[in-house]
């Protein structure tokens, strides 16, 4: 692994044959979990493919040539020239590995795979999520020092990490980005000394081993289990909904209405959580327009009447999104009449999302433990599910309020009860 600046950028990469450029910053997490494997990738290519590290804070006048505005970022080079996609963020080892694959030929990629090492490695505990349940259960886990290991398949935060502010979290005077209370809970968790296996690619989970493989090489085995995997919003789908997600489009009005007073706002749904969260919205909204794609809600009736009774409130029926743009400050919702298949832009401040939630189950493996209905985990008092030694905690349980700090006791809990037995 060599580090390198813009100086050596002309002899090292554009002259240097098969090469990967990793711009990256100091006091950065996704950084910090991109390093080890990033190391090993060099360890196991670097007899074909030339590895370089540049410290971005200190060459931002050839990052800002190159295109590069985060870190950390990988470049890829072959001959001088620039191949394939930049990918940045909370960067997979599958995703590196896909791309060093197809600068190889298949007889060198069989050679390097045969190379490759498969590890098993064992804790007391294993954490399955790093939200603020499973940060939690780690912080607490790692002070009454159990070895414990947290995994993720992105970077710690869970949905907090994507949250604008959080206004409702004690200990805080003013509203924290949900980013920066995701990095100070990971990075007091890391501070107790448990590990962290983030970015991951989670390959398989058997609950009744209590086994865990990531990145199809490791096995992590362990006492007990904290399943802390989450929700995640169900989306459209529809063009610019991801790219605007956090950033005019929401999907907690518990989190941010409170950012619209008397402003418009759109919502999309038309079920019991649609109707009741824009209600809510209400409080601080000046209008809502919600968007249904049926010709009557399916909420309840008594929430559909303290909705019709609402008259900051205006429902679009027989309506659905198709596109979301942004222009002067402004979120434009692209709608298509179902009835007339004519297209209509619908302007406001915001845009809340409520078709539901999923549990993050599938990641589980073959032997869940008891669900709900809904396919939420049921626990007891101590967040213990039906399987032997294997706990639930979070929005991934069945419960009634899913918030920051309910997630928060719940890994408390959790942990305490481990700690105990």
């Amino acid at each position: 692994m060599k580090e390198i600046n813009a100086a050596d950028f002309q002899q090292e990469v554009l002259n240097g044959g098969k090469v990967v450029v990793d711009f990256y910053s100091t006091e950065c997490p996704p950084c910090e979990a991109l390093a080890p494997k990033f190391d090993a990738m060099a360890e196991l290519y670097g007899e074909k493919i030339k590895f370089v590290k540049i410290f971005r804070q200190g060459n931002r006048e050839l990052a800002t040539e190159l295109g590069v505005s985060s870190s950390p970022t990988l470049l890829f080079f072959e001959n001088g020239k620039q191949i394939f996609d930049t990918i940045s963020g909370g960067i997979k080892k599958s995703e590196i590995v896909e791309r060093l694959d197809k600068m190889l030929t298949s007889e060198e990629v069989k050679v390097i795979k045969s190379n490759q090492k498969k590890t098993v490695s064992e804790y007391d505990v294993a954490i399955l999520g790093g939200g603020p349940a499973g940060l939690t259960a780690g912080i607490y886990l790692g002070q009454a020092k159990i070895k414990t290991v947290l995994i993720d398949p992105a970077l710690p935060g869970g949905y907090m990490g994507i949250t604008h502010q959080v206004s409702n979290y004690p200990g805080f005077e003013q509203p924290q980005p949900g980013f920066m209370l995701a990095h100070y809970m990971s990075e007091q968790a890391k501070h107790t000394g448990i590990d962290f296996k983030v970015a991951v690619d989670i390959t398989s989970v058997d609950l009744m081993k209590k086994e865990i493989v990531i990145d199809e090489l490791e096995t992590i085995k362990a006492k007990k289990i904290i399943i802390a995997t989450g929700t995640t919003p169900n989306t459209m789908n529809a063009p610019g909904e991801s790219e605007f997600k956090g950033k005019g489009i929401s999907y907690c009005a518990t989190c941010d209405a409170k950012y619209f007073v008397d402003k418009e706002v759109t919502v999309i749904g038309g079920g019991n959580s649609a109707v009741e969260e824009a209600l809510f919205i209400t409080k601080f909204a000046s209008k809502v327009t919600m968007i249904h794609q049926f010709d009557k809600l399916t909420a309840n009736q008594t929430a559909i009447e303290q909705l019709q009774a609402n008259e900051k409130i205006v429902v679009m029926y027989e309506h659905e999104p198709r596109k979301f743009e942004k222009r002067d400050g402004k979120m434009i919702t692209i709608l298509e009449d179902l009835k007339t298949k004519e297209t209509k832009e619908l302007a406001a401040d915001g845009v809340f999302v409520f078709i539901g939630f999923k549990s993050n189950v599938a990641v589980l493996g073959e032997h869940l433990p008891k669900m709900n209905n809904w396919g939420y985990i049921i626990t007891d008092e101590d967040m213990k599910t039906n399987l032997p030694d294997i706990y639930a905690v979070g929005d991934i349980i069945s419960k009634k309020y899913r918030q920051i700090t309910t997630a928060v006791a719940d890994g408390t809990i959790a942990a305490i009860t481990i700690s105990k037995e």
